[in-house]
């Protein structure tokens, strides 16, 4: 006989409103706190109010969706959700904290704290468990099925310092049941010069400027703004701006393979779609041609004067 499916109860749901209200203080004072002495006492006192809410049984299920300043994003298969936020230091940069809880069947708490490891490394191209996290914020999660496993995309955001902003492309896995963070996925061998095999993607920018990254459904493949120093320096990541152009990666054979160029047709800065501009004093209104049709004719009677 199959077993009665068992849910949030509302005595425990009313309990978790509660909980939430008091949680939403609390990260407010994360975000806006004056110090970072009271935004950093905001964020260590969030921590055991999170864990004590999420004891609930199917705690899961809950939303938490007015914990604005907080991201908590799923996967298409809701098998886990993860937490993150972002506490400013006072001198511009940022350091941030999450955990992933998974959906557990009988739904007790299974949680894994995430530890913020970037600003200890200085090698961004690693695989880590929840231990050694290239922290961020995460705003998408995409998921792929390959050979009877599941991959899981992470787009995040770093607000970084006060002269630059980082967005990043990460991979997590999950093996022996535990959370496995990046790997040898992001390949540039159909590059024109290829590169080595990248174990996860992030891009500098300048603070003045605003970038796309993401996943777009309609094309199937991650798409972001090309970027170039503003200031002829590619050595400064803090100069880089968007120019029009775009780059991506497309999911073959269980690696994102980056395409130098996704669209083909990007016109120069300033430049008009059309080769070049007619001559008006040739244009005949009764018989109204395009440019590159004037064109073939001034050809076909060069080619009859000959």
């Amino acid at each position: 006989m199959a077993a009665k499916a068992q849910h949030l109860r509302p005595a425990d749901s009313t309990l978790l409103s509660k909980q939430q209200d008091s949680l939403q203080q609390v990260a407010d004072t994360i975000l806006n706190g004056k110090t970072e002495d009271i935004r950093q006492q905001a964020s260590d006192q969030f921590i055991p109010q999170l864990v004590r809410a999420l004891k609930a049984p199917y705690s899961f299920e809950y939303p938490f969706d007015s914990l604005q300043s907080i991201s908590i994003q799923y996967p298409q298969d809701s098998s886990f959700r993860i937490f993150t936020w972002g506490l400013e230091n006072d001198n511009g940069f940022y350091r941030h904290y999450g955990a992933i809880q998974m959906n557990s069947k009988n739904g007790q708490l299974k949680l894994f704290p995430l530890f913020d490891n970037s600003d200890y490394t200085s090698n961004i191209d690693t695989v880590g468990d929840n231990k050694a996290w290239y922290g961020c914020l995460y705003y998408k999660i995409v998921q792929q099925h390959f050979f009877n496993s599941e991959y899981y995309t992470l787009f995040g955001y770093d607000a970084n310092n006060l002269r630059s902003t980082k967005k990043l492309v990460d991979m997590l896995q999950f093996k022996n049941g535990k959370p496995v963070f990046g790997g040898p996925f992001f390949s540039y061998a159909e590059d024109t010069v290829p590169k080595p095999t990248r174990k996860r993607f992030i891009i500098e920018y300048s603070k003045k400027a605003t970038i796309s990254l993401s996943y777009n459904p309609e094309m199937d493949m991650i798409v972001f703004d090309h970027l170039v120093s503003a200031t002829n320096e590619p050595g400064k990541p803090y100069t880089y701006v968007p120019d029009l152009d775009y780059e991506g990666f497309k999911w073959k054979g269980g690696k994102w393979v980056h395409i130098e160029k996704v669209f083909h047709d990007a016109l120069p800065l300033g430049k008009f779609p059309v080769q070049q501009p007619q001559d008006q004093r040739k244009k005949n209104l009764m018989h109204p041609q395009t440019a590159e049709e004037m064109e073939a004719e001034k050809a076909s009677k060069k080619r009859k004067n000959k």
